[in-house]
């Protein structure tokens, strides 16, 4: 594999071990309000940042928050942590090259773009365009990878036969 595509595969798993990473602490973190009132830190958060709680967003973060049961959040931090293995996982195959990991971070990131289509349909943000272009730029370069590989092979099978 040429250098740049090396380069190209190093800087996708760092990113899928990131996003990884950062759900794996979330959930984690999730696990700090077992047995506690999370609907009273929420509103103390709230207010901290000086957001107005009467407001759609605050109200939603809050009550959400208010739902939470232990067996909720352990629910969620299972979820959460199989997620991160399934992003280590794949970074773990980018980083080293593995055709399987290719494969599924081209399929992986496929399945996001008509939902982050959907999501821009709905009201235009600077982060809603920026995951559709990352995503994009990803899946393009994954499908291109693939491709260029199977055309390298081929050529390879042909000298070789």
């Amino acid at each position: 594999m040429s250098a740049p595509a090396h380069k190209g595969l190093r800087a996708i798993a760092i990113f899928e071990a990131l996003k990884g990473g950062v759900v794996l602490v979330v959930g984690f973190g999730l696990l700090s309000f077992l047995s506690r009132d999370a609907e009273v830190f929420a509103e103390r958060l709230v207010n901290r940042l000086h957001l107005d709680p009467a407001n759609h967003y605050p109200q939603i973060f809050i009550q959400a928050m208010g739902d939470l049961t232990n067996t909720r959040l352990w629910l969620i931090a299972g979820f959460a942590a199989l997620y991160a293995g399934v992003r280590f996982a794949e970074a773990y195959g980018l980083w080293h090259e593995r055709r399987w990991a290719e494969w599924f971070a081209a399929l992986s990131g496929a399945v996001y773009i008509p939902v982050e289509l959907y999501e821009l349909a709905q009201r235009i943000t600077w982060l809603k365009i920026t995951a559709l272009v990352v995503n994009v730029i990803v899946v393009g370069y994954m499908v291109w990878l693939l491709t260029e590989n199977r055309r390298k092979r081929a050529a390879a099978e042909k000298l070789a036969g």
